[in-house]
């Protein structure tokens, strides 16, 4: 038999394509190399390799970013293409037993979500993932996708209107918003008008990254007095504590504002304003739809969480 005239031991492998993926996404050596969990030396080293396989600079250093190259920008939908059957056939053939697995999770949630997600579903995987950890992140709302796609999170949970596709949701239960102030307030009863709620002090949650929070958020700015907002803070926990040593409220989610005032002693007021309810989703990227683990995970926040109509997963188109 002829063997092939061809060294193929110098084609690129799968950690070359995975840099070159990243790298396009990231537009940074040092991020690049951060995500990867490899040297920035090491990391430039592979670059200089794509560069040299593919005659073309491919990135090329504008300002403090990496910009691809027009070349750079061809070849990202196959090589994208390669990365996402090479994941395809890993989880065809890769099992999970949650009873066995020493596997971590990563997932972002506001502070809110914290409350109410944790406690149940500590004890859940206590009883039946007991090697399983959970890493929870800080959100960060302009990376979420980017970090979804390459799978530096596994999923992620809110309420992020404008997720783009290719990011799957799945609707787990709806928040509506209520206030807190400390019990024995001086001036306030639990169901106060319009005019006595908004010339109290009070203090905002603000947060960033399209989350749909900052709906609610820009409504109690507009309805209440700018003086009258004493302070804008961006979790809800720090805001509660605030809310326990002073005179002023804050505006919350149902299921963070019941825990919070049982554990801080504070009273549930009934705003007098028309705030929107939101939906709260857990999400994932399409890459990672049948990996078995993140099916497994996913399955568990569904039979924790989900209310009886969200059973159907939702694709943005």
């Amino acid at each position: 038999m002829r063997s092939i005239p061809y060294d193929y031991s110098n084609d690129p492998n799968l950690h070359h394509l995975q840099v070159f993926d990243v790298l396009l996404r990231e537009h940074s050596l040092t991020r690049a190399a951060r995500i990867l969990n490899v040297t920035q030396p090491a990391l430039s080293k592979t670059l200089t390799y794509l560069r040299r396989y593919f005659d073309d600079p491919l990135f090329v250093r504008v300002a403090f970013r990496m910009e691809p190259t027009p070349k750079a920008r061809q070849l990202q939908a196959p090589i994208r293409a390669i990365l996402d059957r090479t994941a395809s056939l890993r989880s065809e053939h890769v099992s999970f037993d949650p009873r066995t697995s020493h596997r971590t999770f990563n997932f972002c949630v506001v502070d809110a979500g914290l409350l109410k997600l944790l406690p149940p579903l500590v004890n859940r995987l206590s009883a039946e993932a007991p090697n399983v950890r959970l890493h929870v992140q800080q959100l960060e709302g302009v990376s979420l996708e980017r970090w979804l796609e390459s799978g530096k999170l596994d999923f992620a949970m809110g309420s992020f209107p404008l997720m783009p596709k290719g990011i799957r949701r799945q609707l787990l239960w709806v928040e509506r918003y209520v206030s807190i102030a400390k019990r024995r307030h001086p001036r306030l009863s639990r169901k106060p008008t319009r005019r006595a709620f908004v010339a109290e002090k009070h203090v905002l949650v603000s947060i960033a990254g399209g989350h749909a929070h900052q709906t609610v958020q820009r409504m109690l700015e507009a309805a209440i007095p700018r003086e009258n907002i004493v302070c804008q803070i961006p979790t809800f926990i720090a805001a509660a504590i605030l809310v326990k040593h002073t005179d002023a409220i804050t505006t919350l989610p149902l299921s963070v504002a019941t825990v919070l005032a049982k554990d801080l002693n504070l009273q549930i007021i009934t705003p007098p304003l028309k705030l929107p309810n939101i939906n709260i989703f857990q999400y994932w990227h399409y890459r990672f739809h049948r990996d078995p683990a993140n099916e497994w995970i996913r399955s568990v926040f569904k039979s924790l969480f989900c209310i009886p109509r969200a059973d159907s997963v939702r694709i943005q188109s």
